[in-house]
């Protein structure tokens, strides 16, 4: 690996995520992650004291860049329309991208320890509240249950892409995402 340890990390990160989507995390050995990054599976552990640290370190990863992401958008876009707007085209364009993530978080994040596995839920908890403000502030007569199961089942539409994808080119993809996805936002929370 000729990386430096940030760019190595990232790596590692990434092709365990294809792996396990691939495979599943108890299909892939420590071997397998190795080779996929131009090292031997002991190397890794110089990064991650073991295979279910990593598989944690992949949803973990994922689940503090969408916070991240969404608390930037937020902030940039005062209004709340645009505001759901940023928050949609940056999940849209995490799903689109990042497929294999969605896999693994919905096959896997059993197999991640406890610890890690809250700390993945708080997270992804926190994301769902920055949009259920956002769309708290479009539609404030809409009782905040409403809105948070409107997004979930939004969230179910946006992260189907790893089955649905391949059907349409990425652009034509993402507006389809976008179009739906704001309409049920909007009209759930009439």
């Amino acid at each position: 690996m000729r990386n430096s340890g940030a760019g190595r990390r990232e790596a590692i990160l990434r092709a365990a995520a294809e792996l396990f989507a691939e495979r599943g995390f108890r299909g892939v050995s420590i071997e397998d992650l190795g080779r996929a990054v131009g090292t031997t599976g002991p190397a890794l552990y110089r990064h991650f004291p073991s295979k279910e640290a990593l598989l944690a370190e992949v949803l973990l990863d994922i689940s503090e860049r969408l916070l991240h992401g969404g608390e930037d958008r937020v902030a940039a876009h005062p209004d709340p329309a645009d505001a759901l707007d940023a928050l949609l085209h940056g999940h849209i364009a995490f799903a689109l991208d990042e497929p294999a993530l969605i896999t693994v978080h919905d096959r896997e994040l059993g197999s991640v320890p406890p610890e890690p596995r809250h700390r993945i839920r708080r997270l992804q908890r926190a994301y769902v509240e920055q949009w259920v403000a956002v769309l708290a502030r479009l539609r404030p007569g809409t009782a905040e249950p409403v809105l948070r199961t409107a997004l979930h089942a939004v969230f179910g539409l946006l992260n189907s892409t790893p089955h649905s994808a391949g059907e349409l080119d990425r652009d034509r993809m993402a507006d389809l995402l976008f179009r739906m996805a704001r309409t049920a936002l909007l009209t759930a929370a009439e």
